[in-house]
């Protein structure tokens, strides 16, 4: 039984809702592909005995979720399915190849390793029970709430003026937030080059995301208020600390601009902190200023180790309920045994200890990457773990992607981050964690010269 084109008698109340997700259900199922033209409204209208205006409002919705697109003179095609979403990093299948800057984490080595042998040795000959044992949530992880109030703290959160989720990492709690804060068909706004899963994300379920305009700092007011005043807007979503793709920290000021904005038209705020206390003298989180709307989240796994995933939640006392139920039916709990170990590491310095050694190791990397682009214009922030490089001279974004390639060196292309097609600001994020010393100066020295020289389309051949 095929799903697409519907039968009349299959569609519900409201018929244009009920037609956008047939549609979705096709793509999902590859009856329908990136790149298949759509029947025109009048056509499909008149096939499915609807209105055009039903149809037409059933194309703008499609085009909001983003699973179609019009192009004017040639008709309405389906874009890339939810299955064609690709991240902005080289898959592991290119076996070294290239050096890799395509990838956001921190610096990795020996110690690293070093230390996760020494905390899993230890744990061999006292480990709790109820980290192997515990089935309900409630049981397993209250034990670890004081480590976690404790890494907050550092973080610059009151964790007791807010409710608290113990996480698997950052995106389990970015799915939690988007799942309590909004429904489906709900409107939440953000940076118009925002965070590369958000979009795909918002789409899984069934929400409506906006790119908000930019400038060095983040989101525009102007721009947040203009949003507010025209729709419904559910949520912000921001990463207000360096986290970005274009390497931004937002003035306390602007922070609090934001916040009057969304206190006026009462908007919740999700802050994404992943890297957490990775930078000095950065502002107070937008969640110490509006802790009553602000959903707040990071994590050991950025600033720590890739591999420990032990991270926080916090959100106003009103949804922890909510918040707790969505953890529940999506995650169950996180893992216990890994918030041991972090927990351990919070409690014992270890991870304040980690966290100073990447803070300057990243130092080191970001000053090694301003002597290698001199002269070259890019933005960075204080022991940030990229560099976002607008895109030089007559160079197009996949033209200046595609010859890093070519010359070994792999590189996030900036449409990976935009929230929508027609985004105006392009450049390349060079992620500085992934490589050691030697490749990352040898990877940067490639960056500078191809920066430097004219695009040469021919080599695309080779």
């Amino acid at each position: 039984m095929t799903i697409w084109p519907p039968k009349p008698q299959d569609l519900r109340r409201p018929a244009y809702k009920s037609l956008a997700d047939v549609l979705v259900r096709a793509v999902d199922a590859g009856e329908l592909r990136s790149g298949d033209r759509l029947p025109t409204h009048r056509t499909l209208a008149y096939d499915l005995g609807l209105s055009v205006q039903t149809v037409s409002r059933a194309y703008d919705e499609l085009i909001r979720r983003g699973f179609i697109a019009g192009e004017v003179g040639r008709g309405t095609f389906v874009r890339a399915g939810r299955s064609d979403t690709k991240p902005p990093f080289v898959p592991d299948s290119h076996n070294g190849e290239f050096i890799d800057f395509s990838i956001l984490m921190p610096v990795f080595e020996p110690l690293h390793l070093d230390e996760m042998q020494r905390a899993l040795t230890r744990l061999g000959t006292d480990l709790p029970t109820s980290a192997v044992s515990a089935f309900r949530p409630s049981t397993a992880l209250r034990k670890y709430n004081a480590a976690a109030g404790k890494w907050l703290t550092l973080c610059g959160v009151n964790p007791s003026s807010q409710g608290l989720l113990i996480t698997n990492g950052n995106t389990s709690a970015m799915t939690i937030a988007l799942m309590t804060v909004a429904s489906s068909g709900d409107l939440v706004v953000t940076e118009e080059l925002g965070h590369h899963t958000l979009k795909a994300l918002s789409r899984y379920l069934g929400l409506r995301i906006q790119g908000l305009e930019i400038d060095r700092e983040g989101v525009v007011p102007g721009a947040f208020a203009a949003a507010c005043e025209k729709s419904q807007v559910k949520a912000i979503y921001l990463l207000p600390t360096g986290l970005n793709p274009q390497a931004a920290t937002m003035s306390l000021e602007r922070r609090r601009e934001l916040v009057e904005i969304a206190r006026r038209y009462d908007v919740l705020i999700i802050e994404n902190d992943a890297w957490g206390p990775l930078q000095p003298d950065r502002p107070d989180p937008i969640a110490a200023i509006a802790p009553e709307r602000t959903f707040y989240f990071t994590s050991l796994t950025k600033c720590i180790m890739p591999g420990l995933r032990f991270g926080f939640l916090t959100m106003p006392e009103a949804f922890e309920s909510a918040a707790a139920n969505r953890h529940l039916v999506t995650n169950w709990m996180a893992t216990p045994l890994m918030a041991e170990i972090g927990s351990r590491w919070i409690d014992d310095g270890t991870a304040e200890r980690l966290l100073q050694w990447q803070m300057k190791a990243l130092g080191k990397r970001n000053q090694l990457a301003a002597e290698v682009l001199a002269d070259i214009p890019f933005n960075a922030s204080a022991n940030g773990m990229h560099v976002w490089l607008p895109t030089p001279g007559s160079w197009t974004e996949d033209g200046f992607v595609a010859h890093a390639r070519l010359n070994g060196v792999a590189v996030a292309p900036g449409s990976a981050f935009a929230m929508s097609e027609t985004v105006a600001r392009r450049g390349i994020r060079i992620c500085l964690g992934a490589e050691t010393d030697q490749t990352l100066e040898r990877g940067l020295t490639v960056i500078s010269r191809l920066a430097r020289s004219n695009p040469e389309p021919a080599l695309l051949t080779l």
